[in-house]
């Protein structure tokens, strides 16, 4: 019975198997295979990156470059030069004997001059020995140089002189009788090894003539001056009085010329 139902079994399986169709063989076709495309000689060029923004920097003029002029060199003046020519003399600080004496000197001394004054031709010279500037008469010196090169001087500024510990001569008057002028001031009393007296700058009319008078005195005991005025000139006479001391002069004062 068992061997019947097997046998029954497999008839009907054969029977099914029978009835499926038989897949068909795929057929075999040819595949092209792509050809490989050479890469070209040149680089692909890599993607540009994205720039990152960066701040501006502020802009710096650039100064404009100018030419440096060629620096000239300027001849330096040949300054005149003098040698003293006498056995001894005075250089003074001012143009005139009446001034303070400043230094002694000798024969063979030597310098150069820097100015000369317009009236008498002293000179004003730096004497090789000396570390400041004096004048000297023109006859007590030997000239070598040009002098109409060299600055001319028509005043001077005697309070440069030193220092002075007095003021200048108080009670100051003048008058006048005829064509004498009469100037008179107080005592200014000074100590004896200070004391060098007055100086008087004035300029006074003689023989129609306008002439320039300077005049000293030797220590404070001199207190008044009479001096020859006459009429006949178109500038007016007058000038200064000053306390002189060893060390130098005052301030000026005005004579009140009558």
């Amino acid at each position: 019975m068992i061997l019947m139902k097997q046998i029954l079994f497999a008839l009907i399986l054969l029977a099914v198997t029978a009835c499926t169709p038989t897949p068909a063989l795929p057929t075999a076709t040819s595949t092209t295979i792509p050809s490989v495309t050479p890469l070209a000689d040149t680089a692909t060029p890599l993607p540009t990156a994205t720039r990152t923004v960066t701040r501006t920097p502020t802009v710096t003029r650039t100064p404009t470059i100018t030419r440096t002029p060629t620096i000239t060199l300027t001849p330096t003046f040949d300054f005149p030069k003098v040698v003293v020519n006498v056995a001894a003399a005075h250089c003074r600080y001012g143009p005139n004997q009446a001034y303070l004496h400043a230094a002694d000197l000798y024969l063979g001394d030597r310098g150069e001059v820097r100015e000369r004054w317009y009236l008498n031709g002293w000179l004003r010279v730096r004497f090789d020995k000396l570390s400041y500037h004096c004048w000297v008469a023109p006859g007590a010196v030997e000239v070598t140089g040009d002098l109409n090169k060299v600055i001319v001087l028509n005043q001077i500024d005697l309070t440069r002189v030193g220092t002075n510990q007095y003021g200048p001569p108080q009670g100051l008057t003048a008058s006048r009788q005829g064509n004498e002028v009469t100037i008179s001031w107080n005592q200014m009393v000074m100590t004896e090894d200070k004391d060098r007296g007055y100086f008087i700058d004035i300029f006074v009319c003689q023989n129609g003539g306008y002439i320039w008078w300077p005049v000293s005195f030797p220590n404070q005991f001199t207190t008044s001056y009479t001096v020859t005025d006459e009429p006949g000139c178109a500038q007016p006479s007058g000038g200064v009085i000053y306390t002189v001391e060893k060390h130098g002069y005052s301030q000026p004062e005005t004579i009140p010329w009558p």
